[in-house]
C-alpha cells in the first residue's frame, strides 16, 4: 500500500488528544487522556458497559473478484514511565516523572482479493509482547540522579476482513478490529459498585490499567488495486442506498490523497470529510483538537518559566512543541492568523432591469 498520501492525515489522527494544552501532567485535562479511538480489553468493556473493545468499518468497492484489498491497522501502545530515585541506601519512586508515553504500532494484514474475501472471512491475529527497559539519568558531574523505567503490557487482537458482492461490480467490505487482551484487575471490579463517582480514584486507576492493554487512537488504512473505493459521503445516486447500508461503529471511512483519486481510504475515529488536508501553514503537531495553531502558539509563549520547565521535562513530544514554538519566526506566526484559500464565483448575480 502506498501510504504517502495518507500518512500526514493518519498521524494527525494517531496523536489527536495525546497531550492537551497546557501540555503538563499536572493540568487536570491531562490526567485522563486518550478519548479518541480507544479499544479497551473486552472484559473491561463489559464491566463498564460503555467503553468499546472493537471497531467496525464498512465501505463499497467497485471492482471484480480479482481486485486486491490492502488493510493496515495503526494505533498507539502506551508505555508507563516511572523513575526510581536513589537516596542513600534506599530507592524510592519519583512521582514527578510518572507519565504515560506511547509507541506506534502497525498491523499489516495480508493483502487479499475480493473473491477470496467473499469466499471466507480473513482472520489476522496480532500480538505485541510486554517489555520493560531502564535508562539511568545523571547530572553534569556524572552522579546518578535516578533511573527511568519504561514498562509496556502485552497486547493481543485480531483483524477480520470480509466481502460481499451486493451488485454487479460492487462489493461491500467489512473490517473489524478487536482487542482480545486478557484483563483482570481489582480496580476494574470496583467499577460495578454503585457508590463510586465517575472520577473516583479506584475508577481512574482501573481505567489507567486498562489503557495499558488498549489499542489507543486505533484507525484503519485501506488501499485497493485494480478497483476503486466509493465515497460514502457523496456516492453516485445509483449507489446511494448501498452506501447508506454500510454500518460504521467507532470509525468512518473517507477518501484520501489527491482530489478525485479513489484508491486509498482512511477509516478514522474522528469523522473527516473526503480528501482532508493538513494546513500547509501549520508548523507541526499540537495534538489538541479544540484550538487552532495560532491561539495555542500564543498561549505557549505566555507560559511562565516554571510551566515551560514542566512541559519540557514531562514528555519528549511536548518538549519538541515548546522548542518549535519558541523558535517560530514572526513571519510564520503571522501566517497562522488566517489564509484565504480560494475565491468561488457566486451563484447569484445582479440582474439588470
Amino acid at each position: 500500500m502506498n501510504t504517502k498520501p495518507i500518512d500526514a492525515i493518519a498521524n494527525a489522527v494517531l496523536y489527536e488528544g495525546y497531550m492537551l494544552y497546557p501540555y503538563r501532567p499536572s493540568s487536570v485535562k491531562n490526567r485522563q487522556r486518550f478519548n479518541f479511538g480507544v479499544l479497551y480489553p473486552k472484559s473491561y468493556s463489559e464491566k463498564t458497559g460503555s467503553d468499546p473493545w472493537s471497531l467496525q468499518t464498512e465501505f463499497l468497492v467497485e471492482g471484480t473478484a480479482h481486485t486486491t484489498l490492502q488493510v493496515s491497522v495503526r494505533f498507539l501502545k502506551l508505555v508507563e514511565r516511572s523513575a526510581e530515585k536513589i537516596t542513600g541506601p534506599e530507592v524510592r519512586q519519583n512521582a514527578s516523572a510518572a507519565w504515560q508515553e506511547a509507541v506506534e504500532c502497525d498491523v499489516a494484514v495480508l493483502s487479499s482479493n475480493l473473491g477470496a474475501l467473499e469466499a471466507a472471512t480473513l482472520q489476522w491475529a496480532f500480538a505485541f509482547p510486554a517489555k520493560e527497559d531502564s535508562e539511568p539519568r545523571r547530572d553534569t558531574d556524572g552522579r546518578l540522579l535516578d533511573t527511568i523505567v519504561r514498562k509496556q503490557e502485552s497486547l493481543y487482537g485480531v483483524v477480520e476482513v470480509a466481502a460481499t458482492r451486493v451488485a454487479g461490480g460492487i462489493f461491500k467490505v467489512q473490517v473489524q478490529v478487536k482487542n482480545q487482551t486478557p484483563f483482570e484487575d481489582a480496580a476494574c471490579d470496583d467499577l460495578t459498585r454503585n457508590d463510586l463517582a465517575p472520577d473516583d480514584l479506584a475508577t481512574q486507576s482501573g481505567r489507567d490499567r486498562a489503557l495499558m492493554r488498549s489499542l489507543v487512537s486505533a484507525h484503519v488504512r485501506l488501499g485497493v488495486t485494480d478497483g476503486q473505493f466509493v465515497s460514502l459521503l457523496e456516492p453516485p445516486e445509483s449507489l446511494s442506498d448501498l452506501a447508506a447500508s454500510c454500518q460504521n461503529v467507532g470509525a468512518w471511512p473517507v477518501l484520501v490523497g489527491a482530489a478525485g483519486e479513489r484508491d486509498t481510504m482512511l477509516a478514522s475515529p474522528i469523522i473527516l470529510y473526503d480528501y482532508p488536508q493538513i494546513a500547509p501553514e501549520s508548523p507541526g503537531d499540537l495534538f489538541d483538537g479544540t484550538e487552532i495553531d495560532e491561539i495555542l502558539a500564543l498561549r505557549i509563549m505566555t507560559m511562565t518559566d516554571d510551566e515551560k520547565s514542566e512541559m519540557r521535562n514531562s514528555d519528549d513530544r511536548a518538549r519538541k512543541i515548546l522548542e518549535r514554538t519558541e523558535t517560530l519566526p514572526m513571519e510564520h506566526l503571522m501566517k497562522l492568523h488566517g489564509t484565504l484559500r480560494e475565491l468561488r464565483p457566486s451563484r447569484f448575480r445582479e440582474e439588470t432591469p
